[in-house]
């Protein structure tokens, strides 16, 4: 028989045998996660539909439900953990990361640049009234 590790990272399920797993806890961490997810959308539409709450702060709270719907996904679903096993995970995360980042300030730079050297229309439409 193998044998099992009780020393685990927090956070990450101790190495149990397939005999003796339990089958439905799987499930009740992606339903876990899944009613967490729903609440937090739900919570996010009224948020930004309702009147209750100060009008500026509406998006710091759109802002915080963000924040911690990714945090849901991120445990929950993609199973990013403090363990040991999650090692890779995280660095492909974080390369995911590091890759939209550049995609999207690289995007914005080369915007800035055509806005700032784009001719105006109406110097366009002297220019060619000038021919």
């Amino acid at each position: 028989m193998t044998e099992v590790r009780w020393d685990v990272a927090p956070g990450e399920r101790p190495t149990i045998p397939a005999s003796e797993r339990e089958v439905s806890s799987g499930f009740l961490v992606y339903t876990i996660g899944l009613l967490l997810a729903v609440i937090l959308t739900i919570t996010s539409f009224w948020v930004a539909n309702t009147s209750a709450i100060w009008p500026p702060g509406v998006p710091a709270g759109l802002t915080v439900l963000a924040i911690a719907q990714m945090g849901v996904h991120l445990v929950f679903f993609l199973h990013i953990t403090t363990g040991p096993d999650s090692t890779n995970n995280v660095l492909a995360l974080a390369f995911g990361l590091l890759i939209v980042f550049l995609v999207l300030a690289g995007s914005l730079v080369i915007m800035a640049n055509l806005n700032e050297n784009m001719m105006a229309h109406t110097d366009l439409m002297n220019l060619h009234m000038q021919r």
